[in-house]
């Protein structure tokens, strides 16, 4: 018996053995003869290269390399780099609570957060930043990430900033305890018309939900009837808030996104029912630049046929991430499977693995193709697919909008290119803010601070420090252009001296997105109704430029901390 058993167990281990390898040992070989090949060819560099070489910083530059070999957007962040990336969509972060900005060398405080850590310690906006914990902190070496590394930190610990303030010539020092920043995703909540409540919400973090219902509740009090979300250069984040905010407008059991991969099985989420705002008539705003939870938001109002959505094609990223940590602090960021709208879409735009050119030039190419500014040039390559209501929706390449407000180019010289592209504007809206700020900051309100602005005549003063720095004043091109000019200078003159809440309604005021928004709900056509026959398109175009690249340009032009 001991005899049989022992051959009965050899047999088995044979046997085991063979289907082993022949199922899933192939593969684990692959593995790990690429693993292998890698660590021969890094120990070979180490031992035998001409010069000496950092095996670590060669894996730090290979890493995202391999990924990029997959799709684009699996990604490698290195240690350093963590932080930062996890802070944009937690909702908050430690550090002293300013907006900054790097002009000839120095760190300028662009805003100081009310009630935050360099409040309290007395910084105000204006100030210079020269001196970080007793250290110069000035130069052509100095960098936003820098500054975000020295400044940020763990909760209630200390740094010493030095500053520079006006024309003062004595160094002032403040010691300032790091404390809790917010990070909104609500940017803006206000009343269009007595009827119609407007929410921008900026990108979809962790707060974002209660966020917007607390958006609500002010719209609430107001008595709003309609709504309309701004996902306008909103480039995504956390896939829960966006099906926790698509729950607020949809009924019980209704599809609001799957995602599916090789190793992710098919995973739905739909609504619970419990939405107060199933019924509210809604409008979604989006462009270009609207990517991910914005498109699993806009589409999932879009195939259930909720709302209607308005605007320019969205970006086309339908990948889901996965984090994964690595052991030395680093991380990758996996795709593991792809979005899918209720109507079976794939948001996801085309593309091909590896270094993808043509990939990272899309809305150039669309620019240049003419999408922008006309709805008819929208290239529909993938499948047709239908809404509940039975209208026509594509796949392959986001999400296109019921009603397509385009841009136009009246309006736009080389001289407003020069002057918009270069950041001049930018950087004289904060030197004229910074040079004027007792005097500015005496105006509270937006249309208080507009009334100054129209009697300064901004353009001439713009034009004249434009000519000081390079940029040659052509009076036809000015002419042409004033209105652009205006309302671009005007724009960074009011976010540097209000806040964004201010900047976003000046912006709306003559935006035709808005208008066409408010056209919408005065004939009640925010429900979309089912095609009978041929399928009716309505296109919009106005000249929407000057917002665009305002709202483009603002999003690289501040730096929190």
């Amino acid at each position: 018996m001991p005899l049989w058993l022992a051959l009965s167990v050899v047999l088995g281990i044979f046997i085991g053995t063979f289907f082993a390898n022949r199922f899933s040992g192939n593969r684990l070989s692959i593995i790990n003869s690429g693993s292998n090949k890698l660590n021969d060819l890094l120990n070979i560099v180490d031992d035998q290269y001409v010069d000496t070489v950092n095996v670590g910083d060669l894996v730090e530059k290979a890493m995202p390399t391999i990924l990029s070999e997959l799709d684009p957007h699996s990604v490698y962040i290195s240690q350093k780099d963590v932080q930062q990336a996890n802070d944009d969509l937690k909702g908050s972060f430690f550090g002293v609570g300013i907006e900054f900005t790097i002009r000839k060398d120095t760190l300028h405080v662009q805003n100081v957060i009310h009630n935050g850590p360099s409040e309290r310690a007395g910084l105000l906006a204006g100030d210079m930043i020269v001196e970080i914990d007793d250290e110069p902190f000035v130069g052509k070496g100095i960098t936003n990430e820098d500054a975000m590394h020295r400044l940020k930190g763990d909760k209630d610990t200390k740094v010493k900033i030095g500053v520079l303030r006006g024309k003062e010539k004595k160094l002032r020092h403040y010691t300032v305890v790091r404390g809790e920043i917010p990070m909104k995703s609500v940017t803006a909540t206000y009343m269009l018309d007595p009827k119609t409540g407007y929410i921008k919400i900026k990108n979809f973090g962790d707060k974002t939900y209660p966020e917007l219902l607390i958006a609500l509740a002010r719209l609430g009090q107001e008595g709003f009837e309609n709504l309309v979300i701004d996902l306008r250069g909103n480039t995504g984040g956390y896939l829960g808030s966006a099906v926790q905010m698509a729950n607020e407008f949809l009924s019980r059991g209704q599809l609001i996104v799957y995602t599916e991969g090789r190793r992710s099985a098919r995973q739905e989420y739909r609504a619970d029912g419990r939405g107060s705002y199933q019924h509210l008539p809604l409008v979604v705003l989006i462009d270009e630049g609207s990517a991910s939870a914005s498109e699993i938001f806009s589409g999932a109002i879009q195939d259930n046929d909720r709302g209607t959505i308005i605007g320019r094609r969205s970006f086309g990223k339908g990948l889901v991430q996965q984090p994964i940590s690595l052991h030395d602090g680093s991380m990758i960021r996996l795709t593991i499977a792809r979005y899918y709208s209720p109507s079976g879409r794939c948001i996801q735009k085309p593309y091909t693995s590896g270094a993808d050119r043509s990939y990272e030039e899309d809305l150039l190419n669309r620019y240049q193709h003419g999408e922008f500014f006309s709805g008819d040039s929208i290239k529909h390559e993938g499948p047709e697919y239908h809404t509940h209501n039975g209208r026509v929706v594509y796949g392959g390449g986001g999400i296109t909008p019921d009603i397509f407000v385009g841009e136009d180019t009246l309006g736009v010289t080389s001289y407003y290119r020069e002057a918009s592209m270069t950041g001049l504007i930018l950087q004289f809206a904060y030197e004229y803010v910074d040079e004027n700020r007792q005097r500015l900051t005496k105006y509270t309100t937006k249309k208080e601070l507009l009334d100054y602005l129209k009697k300064l005549n901004t353009v001439e003063l713009f034009v004249q420090y434009a000519e000081k720095n390079g940029l040659k004043r052509r009076n036809l091109m000015i002419q042409k252009s004033h209105a652009l000019l205006e309302r671009y200078i005007n724009s960074r003159l009011i976010y540097n001296v209000l806040d964004e809440q201010a900047w976003t309604e000046y912006l709306n005021d003559d935006d035709p997105a808005i208008r066409e928004t408010l056209r919408v709900f005065r004939n009640g056509e925010s429900f979309p109704k089912a095609e009978t026959g041929e399928k009716e398109e309505r296109k919009v175009a106005y000249d929407y430029s000057s917002t665009h690249r305002a709202m483009k340009l603002m999003a690289c032009s501040v730096v929190n901390s």
